[in-house]
């Protein structure tokens, strides 16, 4: 599974080993167990990754295997394609912009998914530095 977690300022990007369903029943008991409100909805998520990322290429042929159309590639411009999943919001409420998206794929595809968006996310680091 993969989870994105967004924030006021940033989001994270992280492989969990649990399946979706039992992930979203251990994050529905924990806001039972605080007495906070959960809101779950299907949506997607979108994110940017670097055309020019070595890998690039075998997530778009992992893509075009892929028939359950989870995962969508789309060229922005030179230097950034966006990467489109399927799968549920989880947040306080449905208009809210800090939570957790989760969906799940091949173990290969978010594997690879995880891997480049690290490489990105390292890239990045270093050109900011």
């Amino acid at each position: 599974m993969l989870k994105l977690t967004y924030t006021e300022s940033s989001f994270d990007l992280e492989c969990v080993t649990l399946s979706l369903e039992e992930w979203v029943a251990k994050r529905v008991i924990l806001a039972l167990r605080v007495g906070q409100g959960l809101c779950i909805e299907p949506t997607t998520a979108s994110f940017l990754l670097p055309v020019d990322l070595p890998g690039v290429e075998v997530l778009r042929a992992e893509v075009k295997r892929d028939d359950r159309e989870i995962i969508a590639l789309c060229t922005c411009d030179a230097e950034y394609m966006e990467v489109t999943l399927r799968g549920s919001w989880l947040s306080a409420s449905s208009k809210d912009s800090v939570g957790v998206f989760v969906t799940t794929m091949s173990d290969r595809a978010e594997f690879f998914l995880h891997k480049l968006w690290q490489e990105a996310q390292s890239c990045a680091s270093v050109m900011s530095e």
